[in-house]
Protein backbone atom coordinates (compact mmCIF):
# COMPACT_ATOMS: atom_id res chain seq x y z
CA UNK A 1 0.00 0.00 0.00
CA UNK A 2 2.80 2.59 0.91
CA UNK A 3 3.94 1.82 -3.16
CA UNK A 4 0.80 3.16 -4.19
CA UNK A 5 0.99 6.00 -1.74
CA UNK A 6 4.24 7.15 -2.90
CA UNK A 7 3.55 6.61 -6.64
CA UNK A 8 0.17 8.38 -6.19
CA UNK A 9 2.39 11.44 -4.85
CA UNK A 10 5.39 10.94 -7.24
CA UNK A 11 2.90 11.43 -10.34
CA UNK A 12 1.05 14.17 -8.85
CA UNK A 13 4.58 15.98 -7.73
CA UNK A 14 6.26 15.43 -11.53
CA UNK A 15 3.46 16.54 -13.45
CA UNK A 16 2.80 19.57 -11.11
CA UNK A 17 6.37 20.73 -11.56
CA UNK A 18 6.87 20.06 -15.26
CA UNK A 19 4.19 21.44 -16.53
CA UNK A 20 5.09 24.72 -14.75
CA UNK A 21 8.24 24.40 -16.01
CA UNK A 22 7.11 23.73 -19.26
CA UNK A 23 4.67 27.03 -19.10
CA UNK A 24 7.75 28.53 -17.93
CA UNK A 25 10.25 28.18 -20.80
CA UNK A 26 6.67 28.81 -23.17
CA UNK A 27 6.24 32.41 -22.12
CA UNK A 28 10.11 32.62 -21.97
CA UNK A 29 10.24 31.82 -25.61
CA UNK A 30 7.11 34.21 -26.73
CA UNK A 31 8.53 36.78 -24.57
CA UNK A 32 12.71 36.76 -25.93
CA UNK A 33 11.43 36.37 -29.51
CA UNK A 34 9.95 39.78 -29.72
CA UNK A 35 13.28 41.49 -29.18
CA UNK A 36 14.76 42.17 -32.65
CA UNK A 37 18.34 40.40 -31.85
CA UNK A 38 20.24 38.95 -34.70
CA UNK A 39 20.32 35.67 -35.16
CA UNK A 40 18.41 34.92 -31.56
CA UNK A 41 15.16 35.62 -32.74
CA UNK A 42 15.27 34.27 -36.17
CA UNK A 43 16.48 30.90 -34.09
CA UNK A 44 13.57 31.56 -31.21
CA UNK A 45 10.96 31.74 -34.15
CA UNK A 46 11.75 28.93 -35.91
CA UNK A 47 11.38 26.65 -32.63
CA UNK A 48 7.57 25.75 -32.59
CA UNK A 49 5.74 25.90 -29.04
CA UNK A 50 2.11 25.44 -30.18
CA UNK A 51 2.27 22.14 -28.25
CA UNK A 52 3.32 23.76 -24.48
CA UNK A 53 -0.60 25.18 -24.23
CA UNK A 54 -2.02 21.62 -25.15
CA UNK A 55 0.43 19.21 -22.92
CA UNK A 56 0.18 21.51 -19.60
CA UNK A 57 -4.12 21.45 -20.01
CA UNK A 58 -3.22 17.59 -20.42
CA UNK A 59 -0.77 17.71 -17.60
CA UNK A 60 -3.19 19.71 -15.31
CA UNK A 61 -6.43 17.19 -15.87
CA UNK A 62 -4.36 14.41 -14.62
CA UNK A 63 -3.17 15.68 -11.97
CA UNK A 64 -6.46 16.94 -11.05
CA UNK A 65 -7.46 13.08 -11.33
CA UNK A 66 -5.19 11.92 -9.24
CA UNK A 67 -5.42 14.76 -6.67
CA UNK A 68 -8.70 14.20 -5.82
CA UNK A 69 -7.37 10.60 -5.40
CA UNK A 70 -4.89 11.86 -2.98
CA UNK A 71 -7.41 14.17 -1.47
CA UNK A 72 -9.74 11.20 -0.68
CA UNK A 73 -6.91 9.26 1.51
CA UNK A 74 -5.38 12.25 3.53
CA UNK A 75 -8.71 13.75 4.12
CA UNK A 76 -8.13 17.23 2.61
CA UNK A 77 -11.14 18.11 0.58
CA UNK A 78 -13.40 20.37 1.77
CA UNK A 79 -16.30 19.53 3.03
CA UNK A 80 -19.51 21.17 5.42
CA UNK A 81 -19.69 18.67 8.03
CA UNK A 82 -21.37 20.98 10.72
CA UNK A 83 -24.52 19.42 11.15
CA UNK A 84 -22.95 15.93 10.98
CA UNK A 85 -20.24 16.67 14.04
CA UNK A 86 -23.68 17.72 15.97
CA UNK A 87 -25.11 14.80 15.98
CA UNK A 88 -25.18 11.41 18.53
CA UNK A 89 -22.11 9.44 17.77
CA UNK A 90 -24.31 6.42 16.27
CA UNK A 91 -26.14 8.40 14.08
CA UNK A 92 -23.04 10.59 12.64
CA UNK A 93 -21.44 7.43 11.84
CA UNK A 94 -24.52 5.88 10.26
CA UNK A 95 -24.28 9.54 7.95
CA UNK A 96 -20.40 9.19 7.23
CA UNK A 97 -20.55 5.54 6.17
CA UNK A 98 -23.52 6.13 3.85
CA UNK A 99 -21.41 9.50 2.63
CA UNK A 100 -18.13 7.71 1.97
CA UNK A 101 -20.10 4.36 0.20
CA UNK A 102 -22.03 6.94 -1.51
CA UNK A 103 -18.44 8.41 -2.56
CA UNK A 104 -17.12 4.89 -3.60
CA UNK A 105 -20.59 3.83 -5.77
CA UNK A 106 -20.02 7.62 -7.83
CA UNK A 107 -16.26 7.76 -8.66
CA UNK A 108 -17.16 3.77 -9.75
CA UNK A 109 -19.86 4.67 -11.75
CA UNK A 110 -17.67 7.32 -13.17
CA UNK A 111 -14.27 5.05 -13.63
CA UNK A 112 -16.55 2.45 -15.09
CA UNK A 113 -18.00 4.84 -17.59
CA UNK A 114 -14.77 6.37 -18.30
CA UNK A 115 -13.64 3.11 -19.28
CA UNK A 116 -15.94 2.21 -21.54
CA UNK A 117 -15.76 5.92 -23.05
CA UNK A 118 -11.99 5.48 -23.60
CA UNK A 119 -12.31 1.58 -25.14
CA UNK A 120 -14.63 2.28 -27.96
CA UNK A 121 -12.93 6.21 -28.31
CA UNK A 122 -9.73 4.21 -29.82
CA UNK A 123 -8.28 1.95 -26.86
CA UNK A 124 -9.55 -0.90 -28.56
CA UNK A 125 -7.75 -0.05 -31.91
CA UNK A 126 -4.46 0.85 -29.85
CA UNK A 127 -4.12 -1.85 -27.76
CA UNK A 128 -4.96 -4.59 -31.09
CA UNK A 129 -2.72 -3.54 -33.05
CA UNK A 130 0.08 -3.72 -30.53
CA UNK A 131 -0.82 -6.84 -30.14
CA UNK A 132 -0.78 -7.64 -33.60
CA UNK A 133 -4.01 -8.46 -33.78
CA UNK A 134 -7.01 -7.74 -36.88
CA UNK A 135 -7.71 -3.64 -36.53
CA UNK A 136 -9.70 -3.63 -39.70
CA UNK A 137 -13.20 -3.42 -38.56
CA UNK A 138 -12.13 -1.20 -35.68
CA UNK A 139 -12.06 2.52 -35.33
CA UNK A 140 -8.51 4.34 -34.89
CA UNK A 141 -9.86 7.34 -32.42
CA UNK A 142 -9.28 11.08 -33.26
CA UNK A 143 -6.34 12.72 -31.77
CA UNK A 144 -5.48 16.30 -30.62
CA UNK A 145 -4.75 18.95 -32.01
CA UNK A 146 -0.91 19.42 -31.87
CA UNK A 147 0.59 16.70 -30.23
CA UNK A 148 -1.19 14.53 -32.62
CA UNK A 149 -1.83 12.25 -29.60
CA UNK A 150 -4.19 9.47 -29.64
CA UNK A 151 -7.37 10.82 -27.69
CA UNK A 152 -7.82 7.68 -25.59
CA UNK A 153 -4.37 8.17 -23.90
CA UNK A 154 -5.53 11.45 -22.73
CA UNK A 155 -8.90 10.22 -21.68
CA UNK A 156 -7.49 7.68 -19.66
CA UNK A 157 -7.43 9.90 -16.78
CA UNK A 158 -10.83 9.51 -16.30
CA UNK A 159 -10.78 6.02 -15.71
CA UNK A 160 -7.47 5.68 -14.03
CA UNK A 161 -8.37 8.69 -11.99
CA UNK A 162 -12.19 7.94 -10.96
CA UNK A 163 -10.97 4.40 -10.20
CA UNK A 164 -8.17 5.05 -8.06
CA UNK A 165 -10.46 7.67 -6.45
CA UNK A 166 -13.41 4.64 -5.71
CA UNK A 167 -10.50 2.59 -4.52
CA UNK A 168 -9.44 5.46 -1.57
CA UNK A 169 -13.00 6.01 -0.36
CA UNK A 170 -13.60 2.29 0.02
CA UNK A 171 -10.06 2.03 2.12
CA UNK A 172 -11.02 4.91 4.07
CA UNK A 173 -14.79 3.42 4.88
CA UNK A 174 -13.15 0.56 5.70
CA UNK A 175 -10.35 2.04 7.67
CA UNK A 176 -13.43 4.28 9.52
CA UNK A 177 -15.32 1.57 10.36
CA UNK A 178 -12.76 -0.72 12.32
CA UNK A 179 -10.89 2.29 13.94
CA UNK A 180 -14.13 5.00 14.15
CA UNK A 181 -11.29 7.48 12.86
CA UNK A 182 -11.05 9.51 9.31
CA UNK A 183 -7.97 11.07 7.65
CA UNK A 184 -7.21 14.31 8.98
CA UNK A 185 -4.75 17.06 7.03
CA UNK A 186 -2.08 18.64 9.08
CA UNK A 187 -1.65 21.58 7.65
CA UNK A 188 1.72 22.37 9.71
CA UNK A 189 3.00 19.40 9.07
CA UNK A 190 5.73 18.17 6.44
CA UNK A 191 6.18 14.68 5.78
CA UNK A 192 9.82 13.79 6.08
CA UNK A 193 10.74 15.85 8.36
CA UNK A 194 10.55 14.65 12.12
CA UNK A 195 10.83 16.80 15.35
CA UNK A 196 13.16 16.28 17.94
CA UNK A 197 13.06 17.10 21.27
CA UNK A 198 15.55 20.24 20.96
CA UNK A 199 13.31 21.12 18.49
CA UNK A 200 9.97 20.96 19.96
CA UNK A 201 11.59 22.77 22.98
CA UNK A 202 13.10 25.55 20.97
CA UNK A 203 9.85 26.53 19.67
CA UNK A 204 8.67 26.90 23.21
CA UNK A 205 11.08 29.91 23.87
CA UNK A 206 9.03 32.51 25.88
CA UNK A 207 11.51 35.38 24.54
CA UNK A 208 10.62 37.67 27.87
CA UNK A 209 13.28 35.02 29.33
CA UNK A 210 15.37 35.81 26.38
CA UNK A 211 18.66 38.01 28.19
CA UNK A 212 19.64 39.80 24.97
CA UNK A 213 19.10 43.49 23.34
CA UNK A 214 16.81 41.70 20.48
CA UNK A 215 14.01 40.96 22.98
CA UNK A 216 12.47 42.67 26.13
CA UNK A 217 12.87 40.57 29.65
CA UNK A 218 10.87 40.61 32.42
CA UNK A 219 13.69 41.71 35.00
CA UNK A 220 13.91 44.64 32.67
CA UNK A 221 9.98 45.64 32.74
CA UNK A 222 10.17 45.54 36.20
CA UNK A 223 13.17 47.74 36.84
CA UNK A 224 11.84 50.33 33.83
CA UNK A 225 8.57 50.03 35.95
CA UNK A 226 10.21 50.76 39.54
CA UNK A 227 12.02 54.12 37.37
CA UNK A 228 8.71 54.94 36.48
CA UNK A 229 7.24 54.85 39.56
CA UNK A 230 9.90 56.86 40.96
Amino acid sequence: MKILDRLEEWIIALLMGAATLIVFIAVLHRYMAGYAIPGLQDWLLSINMTWAQELTIIMFVWMAKFGAAYGVRTGIHVGVDVLINRMGGATRRKFIIFGLAAGALFTGIIGIMGATFVWDNGAHYGIFELLGRNVDELIEGPTTPDLEWPTWMVYSAIPLGSGLMCFRFLQVLVAFIRTGELPHHDHGHVDGLEEDEAENAAQNINPLNMHDNLHPNAQADQQTNKKAGQ
